[in-house]
């Protein structure tokens, strides 16, 4: 798979794994699958799920610090900025930091995956669910699969291959 085909798979995952209502009880729910399979994986991540003006959900795995905290709302400010998953972003520009012309600042913005935009019909991208801890390809990996597993749809359908282009 390319570039181009893993940025288009991105762009699939982003327009098809749209919540059909978006709460505290669907931010819970998924959540709590996200920390249920991090603990039976041995998977070390911090999870925030949101929309734009409130945190639903947090949970954060032995093993993860204050820095974790600080890429998920580095990574949520890009998503929010940018209108896509931070992986996107690593995808199209590579992991470089903005530069200073962009007006994002390093300090509040990153290129780095993990931050997935939840999508709900009619309202457009609402928030995020964010994931800090592995690897940025597989904290992308978790959330999207969290989704799939929510909205019932298969894993391997959306999933990036296990090496980057």
């Amino acid at each position: 798979m390319t570039k181009d085909d893993e940025i288009a798979l991105v762009k699939r995952q982003e327009l098809e794994l749209v919540l059909p209502a978006f709460n505290e009880n669907v931010a819970y729910d998924i959540g709590t699958a996200i920390r249920a399979r991090a603990l039976a994986e041995g998977l070390v991540l911090v999870c925030d799920i949101r929309t734009w003006d409130r945190q639903l959900f947090f949970t954060a795995i032995e093993g993860t610090g204050a820095d974790n905290a600080e890429w998920v709302r580095r990574k949520i400010n890009s998503v929010r900025r940018f209108q896509r998953a931070s992986y996107r972003l690593v995808l199209e520009r590579g992991e470089v930091p903005f530069s200073p012309q962009s007006g994002a600042d390093p300090a509040d913005y990153v290129i780095a995956g993990g931050g997935f935009p939840v999508r709900v019909p009619g309202a457009g991208i609402i928030g995020t669910i964010t994931i800090s801890g592995l690897p940025g390809r597989k904290d992308h990996g978790v959330a999207v699969d969290a989704l799939c597993d929510y909205l019932g749809k298969a894993r391997g359908d959306y999933a990036l291959p296990e090496t980057a282009a």
